[in-house]
């Protein structure tokens, strides 16, 4: 083993576990990952608890006392879930005092099958608020067109949230104004803004997944020569952005009233292509002020032979540009890569949060006591 996490916070980057589940957290094994992995967050999606319930470890008991209940799958979905986040947030919460609530956070998501629709997803994020009730918890909303004036209002409603699902440069942006926007109605509410914490998810592989993708189909040999280019320069540009927003004279209004950088938080960081190193994502996107959060393969990786030589993304920025000008060039649009790939993200956790319904149903029913 490296010390190459340890390397990694030092250099600013906030290591979070990208997986939850209940035996992980029962088997003592997400403490064993904060004390000796620097672990300081979890995020959780549809597609992981999907995987964790289906699994059955340690869901059993409750899943007969719902039956018993007879609550719907929906009700019952969420007793799960807000139960092993409320847990995993209790297991954090140290790190959370000890970072002055910067970290120490679990993420949870809102009901992807909401993810075009405004007002349905304000009031489920602030059910969840309510049923996790811990103050570490962050209500992961997507950034969709209708996701955005979700995260101004419940931002402004003094809720903490994790923005996901973001690929383009233009939609961060006006994640960043979404966010600012909040802060500005929590202000004008009267709240505490220094209790106020975000992060906006902005997805990595996918990127050169779709676009390697393109440029293997065009297969010249200045196509070749990007692949595994554009994930990168899109991150990184998006960290030029992050610099140029919260530098600004409306962001130094906040700032003087305590309010918290909204810091990028780098997703889907586990390497697709097997060509490519397994640490790609983490050693070439090293910043201060950011989130890397990883599945556990990724965070093994990393320990392993991570290769963390300091920050890897300030001063790329004009490189970053060349190489998303150069895929242009060759005829790649970029806003048809990101809108598809947006569009895919909200199917994927959707039909994610489908099958848990019908695996979750099916155990209900069949755990259900016989009447009489």
């Amino acid at each position: 083993m490296t010390d190459a996490l340890k390397r990694l916070s030092d250099e600013g980057v906030a290591i979070w576990l990208d997986d939850l589940s209940r035996k992980r957290i029962t088997s003592g094994n997400l403490a064993e990952l904060i004390d000796q992995q620097h672990v300081v967050g979890v995020t959780t999606n549809p597609s992981i608890f999907q995987k964790a319930i289906s699994s059955g470890d340690g869901y059993s008991q409750q899943l007969a006392d719902l039956a018993t209940r007879k609550v719907t799958v929906d009700e019952a979905i969420r007793m799960i879930t807000t139960a092993d986040v409320r847990d995993a947030a209790d297991v954090l919460r140290p790190v959370f005092e000890a970072t002055g609530g910067q970290d120490g956070r679990v993420s949870i998501e809102v009901d992807p099958r909401l993810a075009h629709h405004t007002a349905p997803t304000i009031a489920e994020a602030k059910q969840l608020a309510w049923l996790v009730d811990r103050p570490n918890t962050l209500i992961k909303i997507p950034a969709t067109k209708a996701g955005l004036p979700a995260i101004t209002e419940v931002i402004g409603l003094g809720i903490s949230v994790n923005v996901t699902l973001i690929f383009s440069l233009e939609r961060y942006r006006e994640v960043m104004d979404a966010y600012l926007a909040g802060l500005e109605k929590a202000k004008a509410a009267g709240l505490d803004l220094s209790e106020i914490r975000s992060v906006a998810s902005f997805f990595v592989s996918r990127v050169d997944s779709e676009i390697d993708k393109r440029l293997e189909k065009l297969g010249t040999d200045e196509a070749k020569a990007l692949k595994g280019k554009a994930a990168l320069a899109n991150a990184r540009l998006a960290y030029q952005a992050y610099e140029e927003v919260f530098s600004s004279e409306r962001w130094a209004a906040l700032d003087k009233t305590g309010a918290n950088k909204q810091r990028p938080l780098w997703a889907s960081t586990g390497v697709k292509d097997p060509a490519y190193k397994d640490t790609l994502y983490v050693d070439d996107l090293v910043a201060p002020g950011t989130v890397n959060t990883m599945p556990e393969a990724t965070l093994q990786a990393t320990a392993d032979h991570g290769q963390i030589i300091g920050d890897t993304v300030r001063g790329t920025y004009a490189a970053a540009r060349a190489d998303l000008d150069a895929i242009a060039a060759l005829g790649i649009s970029y806003d048809d890569v990101v809108q598809l790939l947006e569009d895919e993200g909200v199917e994927k956790f959707e039909a994610s949060w489908n099958d848990l319904l019908k695996s979750t149903e099916a155990e209900l029913a069949r755990l259900a006591p016989s009447e009489g």
